[in-house]
């Protein structure tokens, strides 16, 4: 049998039983529009909640986001100065990236192939 929320057919077929038997089949309508009551209010008690808690986190959350700005524009600014020590101290340019053309040199050895290089390669060249 097929089984739902771990009860089986035949349970139901008893639950079902017991309702009709303690309700009455007249009564049975009222029970379910209590029942579907009690769920509505249950349902908004519960978006009431959820919107409370929203509302009073909001402010924290707003910290949060506040506080994070401030430590990226420190960062920055940290990151910032440390570039500007750095670039003082580096009388070569080192850190600067300087674009290359490549030179006749440079191509050739482009057009090698990497690996192992043997003796008889050597001595060809």
């Amino acid at each position: 049998m097929n089984t739902i929320l771990f009860i089986s057919g035949g349970e139901i077929i008893i639950v079902v039983l017991v309702v009709l038997i303690l309700f009455g089949a007249k009564s049975i309508p009222d029970v379910a529009r209590m029942l579907g009551k009690g769920m509505n209010e249950f349902r908004r008690a519960s978006d009431e909640i959820k919107r409370e808690f929203r509302e009073n986190t909001q402010d924290i959350t707003d910290v949060v986001e506040d506080t994070k700005k401030e430590l990226r524009q420190e960062a920055r600014e940290i990151t910032t100065a440390v570039e500007e020590d750095v670039s003082d101290k580096d009388p070569y340019n080192l850190n600067e990236s300087v674009e290359e053309e490549p030179n006749d040199d440079q191509e050739n050895k482009k057009d090698q192939v990497d690996g192992p290089i043997s003796r008889e390669d050597s001595i060809d060249a």
